[in-house]
């Protein structure tokens, strides 16, 4: 089984998922934007070992403390997709544009695309590419525990922002209608910001997708 738990760090209050294996207690996080010692610890206090660091795409909020989990921990960084990478090289320029101290630069070990898949121990995660907020941005599915993590593609109630570098409104559009939704209205999603839902309550009632 997959356990998890989600953990809000910085001012933006982002989403950095702990998810772990319950069999095996080999654990990765997703989206670590940063507060490396509080996400250490909590791996630490479950008696977990940290084996990866998925991420869905490379704005800063989502992954800040990558480049100093990486020097402390040695596990590989999976993801994004290889399209954000631009994003990725320009981490000082990010923590310049939105007040952020300083971050550890890194370059990630595997970079995912449509159809791959990562594994937490002996649980697998199916990779979608979802672009449109970033060009590289994928979503990361749990089939059996009906489960998503979204990055910024879907809010509850919303969507995620198009305004930054090589953002496109009808691409998330799509990405959201003809990649996440056909997922199933019983899946729950994890967005990087916010609180979590259903795919069938976004599908019905999300205003941005009518």
């Amino acid at each position: 089984m997959l356990e998890r738990i989600t953990l809000p760090v910085t001012p933006f209050a982002q989403n950095c998922s702990l998810i772990w294996c319950s069999q095996s207690g080999k654990a990765a996080l997703v989206d670590p934007g940063g507060e490396t010692e509080r996400l250490l610890a909590a791996v630490a206090e479950r008696g977990l070992e940290l084996e990866s660091i998925l991420l869905t795409h490379g704005h800063l909020d989502h992954v800040g403390a990558t480049g100093e989990l990486k020097e402390k921990t040695g596990v590989p960084i999976i993801g994004p997709g290889r399209d954000d990478a631009f994003w990725i090289e320009a981490l000082a320029q990010q923590a310049q544009m939105f007040g952020f101290p300083p971050v550890n630069d890194f370059v990630p070990d595997r970079w995912l695309a449509q159809g791959d898949s990562v594994t937490v121990g002996e649980e697998t995660l199916e990779v979608y590419h979802c672009p449109g907020h970033t060009p590289g941005h994928v979503v990361l599915l749990h089939r059996s525990q009906r489960l998503v993590f979204v990055g910024d593609v879907l809010f509850h109630g919303s969507i995620g922002r198009t305004d930054f570098p090589r953002g496109n409104h009808q691409q998330l559009i799509d990405s959201i209608l003809h990649t996440l939704l056909p997922l199933g209205d019983d899946v729950t999603f994890v967005s990087g910001h916010g609180p979590e839902g259903t795919l069938g309550e976004e599908r019905l009632h999300n205003p941005f997708l009518r």
